[in-house]
């Protein structure tokens, strides 16, 4: 029997031909999260004038060297309305912040520092020239290069982007993916299920996790265990124009496990469909036509851990991302493991912060049918292949879930 293929080596074959899809014009509204194809120059300058960073009035600093003075109001400054003259000796004119800064005038005294009495103002404080104003292009200016190409978007950008006057920003195409589940055995949430049936969930840990990685979905429900409805949906889901195809149940070998033929009746390209991972040993990979296929096991814990490191990591790179992977990291075992076999094992752990560093303790039943003990981990304890041994309190390699 040939050896069974590494947990890194199969990714790397899932990730051979993903490159980031083409550019697109999202709205604003429709960008966070998303990686910038090309980099943003600002349209405008910000400020685009000198403006008043306060409430108070706008005076000339000769006029306030020294305090107390009497100032002559002229008028007002709101924002979006610039006063239509400028600022004479012993003159001041109310102003409020983002007020554009009247001719003439070169400060600011904030209305704390101020008396008024009708057309009178008395400036309490002396100030210098330049006081309380933000001068133009203080924050950029037109024609800067602001967001560099390659950035996911945050909240944070958006702001930015909306100030240069971006009402649309360049970003990679969302995936498409497309999922079913196979097996005479399921039945929808909500449904009785009969004899030997169970209710399926697969598709909803993985789309709601293609989603978290910005993909849209396609959800093609359940299949049943024959040939011509498995090959029918893995029609529909190309002329979907799906990018990635998700396939849970059937991947394997045996008289029922129809997904490899119906691909293969389709002219997929087989990469792989056997690894050295617990769980998910029965994984597939293809390529047809232009599409990725990930065939995924059907037990619900094998599924998810497949989908976490391939599709996942497969998702990102086609929406322009680097950080495909989650980090590794280092925590303290807590509880002890015996030695590993011939396959990576990804063990579902609870994580608990110490004064000694993150403790993961991974559950004592790691069976791949497992729903509970799944939804209450918060990360998977990675143990390489033959890994020897370990006792509780020693080092461990751990990968955090819902980041």
């Amino acid at each position: 029997m040939a050896a069974m293929l590494s947990v890194a080596d199969a990714l790397t074959r899932v990730l051979e031909h993903a490159r980031p899809l083409p550019a697109e014009e999202a709205p604003l509204s429709d960008a966070c999260g998303r990686v910038l194809a090309y980099a943003l120059k600002a349209r405008r300058t910000q400020p685009p004038a000198d403006v008043s960073a306060m409430d108070g009035y706008a005076v000339r600093s000769a006029d306030v060297a020294t305090s107390p003075v009497q100032l002559k109001v002229v008028g007002e400054v709101a924002a979006g309305r610039p006063f239509a003259r400028a600022i004479g000796p012993n003159e001041a004119a109310r102003i409020f912040t983002g007020g554009v800064i009247p001719a003439g005038s070169d400060t600011v005294v904030i209305q704390e520092d101020t008396k008024r009495n009708g057309d009178q103002v008395e400036i309490g404080v002396a100030s210098v020239k330049g006081r309380h104003i933000r001068v133009q292009g203080l924050d950029f200016k037109a024609g800067e290069t602001l967001i560099a190409a390659g950035r996911r978007l945050t909240a944070r950008d958006l702001t930015l982007a909306a100030g240069m006057n971006h009402p649309l920003v360049p970003v990679y195409r969302r995936p498409k993916v497309a999922l079913f589940a196979t097996g005479d055995e399921l039945v929808p949430p909500g449904a009785e299920p009969g004899p030997g049936q169970i209710v399926s969930s697969n598709a909803f840990a993985l789309a709601a996790l293609a989603r978290g990685e910005g993909a849209t979905v396609d959800d093609f429900g359940i299949v049943g265990d024959r040939l011509d409805d498995t090959i029918a949906a893995v029609q529909r889901a190309r002329q979907s124009g799906a990018d990635i195809l998700v396939t849970t149940g059937g991947a394997s070998v045996g008289d029922h496990d129809l997904v490899q033929k119906a691909f293969a009746a389709e002219g997929m390209t087989l990469s792989f469909w056997r690894l050295a991972l617990r769980p998910g040993r029965p994984l597939m990979h293809g390529r047809l036509d232009g599409m990725d296929v990930l065939g995924l096991p059907g037990n619900p814990v094998s599924a998810f851990v497949c989908g976490f490191l391939f599709l996942a990591p497969l998702i990102r790179r086609l929406a322009g991302r680097n950080d495909l992977m989650p980090p590794v990291e280092s925590a303290i075992l807590g509880c002890d493991l015996p030695g590993n076999s011939e396959r990576a094992d990804y063990m579902r752990a609870t994580l608990k912060d110490t004064p000694q560093g993150p403790v993961a303790t991974p559950f004592p039943i790691q069976d791949s049918s497992m729903m509970v003990p799944l939804a209450k981990a918060d990360c998977l304890v990675v143990r390489e292949p033959h890994e020897p041994a370990a006792n509780a309190g020693s080092p461990c390699a751990i990968m955090r879930l819902d980041r």
